[in-house]
């Protein structure tokens, strides 16, 4: 096994360790390690992290459940529209972008590129969300939850749509809107939250093995494997550590991620 791989599957804990301890997270490290540590390619490292993200979430949305820390009528209600999105874009979206898309000069921006450019901007909102003060996130329960359906049946249906082009779980997008539009309490809706990554992550998946992909299984097996022995980690932590300490710190280091992929895939 080559060093860079050694370090890939070493840095596959730490997916599990975010997912557990804040219920997002996971894609925005997932593709990076895929691509830059592990050499593959950046469409199928969005494909390799919907499986990745989404078998773990599975483990920690059960565990969270064993623990009465799931809503699942908010499951569905998100979920559903999600799922239909990003198993759409998968398997009809993603086929119909060309390989190269424009060029400027003897500048060309393929496919890989502008999925790595829209993950890392993707990334920086996201880092902007965590790392701004949340005085929503409370982990005490705030009283009955209330259901803004519209709104939440547009952000599953969005949220589903950026899953699907960029392999991101959106964990950071779903606990804002669970926490916002349902008033939810915070370890609630993280673990709300890692049931609707984990349907719309493994639903996404599966719309890519219509492809003529070649999945490396021992590559991705392993690489998951660690994974869910992270989201043990995380989990087993979230009970020690402040939520809205973690969140800030965690947004921090996704802001530096985000504006080194840009960086690198643009001018270096």
């Amino acid at each position: 096994m080559m060093a860079t791989d050694l370090i890939g599957y070493l840095l596959a804990v730490l997916v599990g360790v975010s997912l557990g301890l804040i219920g997002s997270g996971g894609s925005i490290l997932t593709v990076p390690i895929l691509v830059y540590v592990m050499g593959v390619n950046p469409v199928l490292a969005t494909a390799y992290s919907l499986f990745v993200v989404g078998t773990t979430s599975l483990v920690g949305g059960v565990q969270n459940a064993i623990q009465k820390k799931v809503d699942f009528k908010t499951v569905f209600i998100f979920g559903i529209p999600s799922i239909i999105a990003v198993y759409l874009t998968r398997a009809y979206l993603m086929p119909l972008i060309p390989d190269v898309i424009f060029s400027i000069g003897n500048f060309e921006v393929t496919k890989p590129i502008a999925l790595m450019v829209l993950f890392a901007i993707v990334m920086i909102f996201a880092s902007i969300s965590m790392i701004r003060p949340c005085p929503h996130c409370k982990d005490a329960d705030s009283g009955e939850i209330k259901y803004n359906y519209p709104m939440i049946l547009l952000e599953g249906t969005l949220v589903g749509t950026l899953t699907g082009l960029v392999g991101a779980g959106g964990g950071f997008l779903i606990i804002p809107a669970l926490v916002l539009l349902a008033k939810m309490p915070m370890k609630l809706a993280v673990g709300t939250s890692l049931f609707i990554i984990a349907a719309k992550s493994l639903l996404g998946f599966t719309g890519d093995l219509q492809g003529n992909e070649t999945i490396d299984w021992t590559l991705l097996s392993t690489f998951t494997g660690l994974s869910v022995v992270g989201i043990f980690i995380g989990i087993f932590l979230s009970k020690k550590i402040e939520g809205n300490k973690l969140k800030s710190a965690f947004g921090w280091f996704v802001l530096v991620m985000g504006i080194y992929i840009l960086i690198k895939e643009l001018f270096l």
